[in-house]
């Protein structure tokens, strides 16, 4: 029998890589989603054309981080060895605006999951394996850097401040119930599957529809904040072997170097051959009310238990989300966008 694993948040970038990769590696997925008015299965389509459920497969399951009861019904139904909470509000700069929605879902929800994955093992007489998807947002104004394991959290946003709560009840649920439920502090990771409101994805998007004339400009915020940025891709791999652990441990994922947004820019708009200053403008909106200026990772922790290292170089990241997005635009153009 494959191994079984439930994923929340699956249609996000995460998730969508998550999947993939267990599925490569024989895994029956499960996935929750939530119901929209619209379809928003888009970075999972190839997952669910390719992976028959009657083979294990891919199976989705509609629920909600803020509804217990769908909760306790997914995993009764799914009957999961590896739970992976990957949903959340995400976005940094709308936690400001939607404060009390952000922590309902990212905060509160991890506390439901794991209340409801308590019951579940009792109920059931198994022990599923739970993985936290932190944030190096949580160290925020850190007093040191690199920031590690050990590193006092300092949270600067509604959503850092969710994540921190997330994370501490994972530690307790571990250390008062005995569960295996391990936290995974990921540091800035990007892709091509990245959501065009990240600050990232926004540059790589507007540049190359800038380059093929369906675009002027692009209104950015603080191009000095400095951050840590990997591949989603190499990320998930983190998230795999940290469920694969002979014991619960809470990990920091990130590549140890930093880069400006200023950076980002220029190298997206250099290989299109571009100069950013005729393009871009500054915006105070998209500025937060409390800023973090430097975010940077020492995952040596990961490399000496897990193995894990990154792949993907800062260049080459820049380099895959301008040439996904540039053959966007070009679909764009000719009226198949």
């Amino acid at each position: 029998m494959p191994k079984r694993a439930l994923i929340s948040g699956i249609t996000g970038q995460d998730g969508s890589y998550l999947a993939e990769l267990l599925l490569n590696k024989g895994y029956e997925v499960h996935g929750i989603v939530r119901r929209t008015s619209s379809f928003a299965t888009g970075r999972i389509e190839h997952l669910h054309k390719g992976y028959d459920c009657a083979d294990g497969g891919l199976h989705l399951h509609y629920g909600d981080l803020g509804d217990g009861g769908s909760l306790r019904r997914i995993l009764a139904r799914a009957m999961p060895e590896e739970v992976y909470n990957l949903a959340a509000q995400s976005h940094v700069r709308i936690s400001f605006e939607q404060p009390e929605y952000t922590v309902e879902v990212t905060g509160l929800g991890t506390l439901r999951l794991l209340e409801a994955i308590r019951e579940h093992n009792r109920r059931f007489s198994c022990s599923i394996r739970f993985y936290q998807a932190g944030s190096s947002e949580m160290f925020g104004q850190a007093a040191e850097t690199p920031q590690r394991e050990t590193t006092p959290f300092h949270p600067r946003s509604p959503y850092a401040c969710a994540k921190v709560y997330a994370f501490w009840q994972t530690v307790n649920y571990r250390e008062a119930y005995g569960l295996f439920a391990a936290n995974g502090i990921l540091f800035n990771h990007e892709s091509p599957r990245r959501g065009e409101n990240f600050v990232t994805r926004k540059i790589t998007r507007s540049a190359t529809r800038i380059k093929l004339g369906l675009q002027q400009h692009l209104q950015l915020g603080n191009l000095e904040a400095r951050r840590d940025w990997g591949f989603a891709g190499d990320y998930v791999e983190a998230m795999w072997r940290i469920m694969q652990h002979d014991k619960p441990e809470d990990f920091v994922i990130a590549t140890g170097e930093t880069h400006t947004v200023k950076e980002f820019l220029e190298l997206a708009f250099d290989r299109l051959k571009l100069d950013w200053r005729k393009y871009v403008t500054f915006d105070a909106r998209l500025t937060r009310p409390s800023e973090v200026d430097v975010l940077c990772g020492d995952a040596t922790k990961a490399r000496r238990i897990l193995g894990w290292q990154p792949r993907v170089s800062f260049e080459k990241l820049v380099a895959m989300m301008v040439d996904a997005d540039l053959e966007l635009a070009e679909r764009e153009l000719k009226g198949d966008g």
